[in-house]
């Protein structure tokens, strides 16, 4: 992320909290959180090195929420060159017992959230004078989940399907004006809260590798697809499973 300003929607804890600080440890200039939780502890890293920092509270169901989100971090980054969406909800339902309710806040969250903060970067992003060709990168999270049956949690896996789609056809679109979309496809992660509840034996039946993912290692690719590194992938989605599904 050498000399680049990131800012991580849903990055004020967990692992968008990791992406900002694996940013900061590959020389960002500066990183920016949007979030519906306080930021302070995830912009640590970033403060003690004397970066600028910025964050903002949103709740990103709405389009004019959302841009007056982002409006607020670029005013106060600067410029924003890479944007990365990790802000979802992950409710657990039977297959045939999901309510109403319950789609419309998992599409509102999952889909309509990201699609509404790449509208606000891009038009953002178009203002920036390129760097080998790129004027940003837009990476967002998606999920092995996408792809492969998932019973317990029905709509969280079509919502990731979906922002496959969108990043797809967003990359299309984009392309002629230097901007890379790309995103990031995690299985399951060997977290503080799978360790929690017991689900660790789980992800390591479920992969090849016989472990679930350190968090970091997911992060990676993140941080490469959003980095100086990445000067011509766009639109793809990079599944990060260790073997758990392959495409």
């Amino acid at each position: 992320m050498k000399d680049l300003n990131i800012v991580i929607v849903g990055g004020a804890m967990g692992f968008g909290a990791l992406i900002a600080e694996m940013a900061v440890e590959t020389g960002a200039k500066g990183v920016g959180i949007i979030d519906i939780a306080d930021a302070t502890g995830a912009l640590a890293p970033a403060r003690a090195k004397g970066l600028k920092t910025a964050q903002t509270l949103c709740d990103i169901r709405t389009a004019p929420a959302c841009q007056a989100a982002f409006d607020r971090i670029a005013e106060q980054l600067g410029r924003v060159d890479t944007l990365v969406n990790c802000a979802a909800i992950y409710p657990r339902k039977p297959t045939l017992g999901v309510t109403d309710e319950e789609w419309d806040a998992s599409n509102a969250i999952n889909i309509k959230g990201t699609y509404h903060m790449m509208v606000a970067a891009i038009a953002h992003m178009k203002t920036l004078d390129p760097v080998a060709h790129v004027r940003g990168r837009i990476v967002n999270i998606t999920s092995v989940d996408a792809f492969k049956a998932h019973p317990k949690n029905i709509h969280y896996a079509a919502t990731k399907a979906a922002v496959v789609s969108l990043t797809k056809s967003v990359a299309d679109y984009v392309a002629p004006d230097g901007i890379l979309v790309n995103s990031v496809a995690p299985a399951g992660m060997a977290t503080e809260k799978a360790r929690a509840s017991g689900f660790l034996d789980e992800l390591a039946k479920a992969s090849p590798l016989g472990r679930g993912a350190l968090p970091r290692e997911i992060a990676e690719w993140v941080i490469m697809a959003g980095s100086p590194k990445n000067t011509y992938m766009t639109g793809e989605n990079i599944i990060v499973s260790g073997g758990y599904i392959y495409a």
